[in-house]
């Protein structure tokens, strides 16, 4: 079984592809150029790569959000018609899961967090359990001070990862000192791979939804709605 895993949900970019328990290929690009002009060919190249053709393909696994409104919409446009030319399944992960996949298994508690601007992160809190990767706290949209407030609560180590750690990383070690830990750098950006090893499980629990009705998981209005209902008093 071969799934297809695509990423553009952040500032990378990337595509996987993984079959008979084992990640076969994958690229990652972090070039800044826009993820329209890189994702067709990677995912080419990572078939290419792993010897197979889009007919081999058992199912497709894209980031689903949150992430940015463009790279969302751009990965999830390819994945869905990439799925209806081949009538695969196409299945939606959270951004934030695969994130927090990069460090599964480890003690403590996973906090990626994503850059939301307008002073928020986009951010949920993850464990790691007997049944899998467990979700403590929803992901959501909200202040880093919401969010320390939350882990200072808990008084657990935890592991930060994402492209907000840069960000808030000093007022994380004011907040927590050695309670806050840091992912290492090719662990803070979602893979692609690891996108491709969720969707290959939700396949193998018997995914079924209808990806004619998946849409990206934005968490809150983009920056032009929330303009365009201030100017109409909405």
């Amino acid at each position: 079984m071969y799934i297809l895993g695509i990423d553009t949900a952040t500032r990378v970019a990337g595509a996987a592809v993984a079959g008979d328990g084992r990640l076969v290929s994958e690229r990652f690009i972090h070039n800044l150029k826009t993820h329209s002009q890189n994702i067709i060919p990677m995912i080419q190249q990572v078939m290419d790569d792993a010897g197979i053709k889009p007919a081999d393909l058992d199912g497709i696994a894209v980031t689903g959000g949150p992430g940015s409104f463009t790279g969302l919409r751009i990965g999830m446009a390819v994945a869905k018609t990439m799925g209806q030319a081949l009538n695969i399944p196409v299945m939606g992960v959270s951004t934030l899961r695969v994130l927090a996949w990069n460090y599964y298994r480890t003690s403590g508690l996973i906090c990626p967090v994503l850059d939301a601007r307008r002073n928020e992160v986009y951010t949920g809190i993850y464990g790691s359990g007997p049944e899998g990767l467990e979700e403590l706290v929803k992901p959501a949209a909200m202040s880093v001070e919401q969010l320390l407030d939350e882990l200072s609560r808990r008084r657990e180590t935890v592991i930060f990862l994402g492209d907000g750690v840069p960000v808030y990383r000093d007022t994380m070690i004011t907040r927590l000192g050695s309670q806050a830990l840091f992912g290492t750098m090719i662990n803070s950006f979602p893979r692609a791979g690891a996108v491709a090893e969720l969707g290959t499980i939700k396949l193998q629990q018997g995914y079924t939804e209808d990806y004619t009705f998946l849409q990206p998981v934005y968490l809150r209005k983009s920056e032009a709605e929330t303009t365009w209902e201030k100017k109409h008093g909405q």
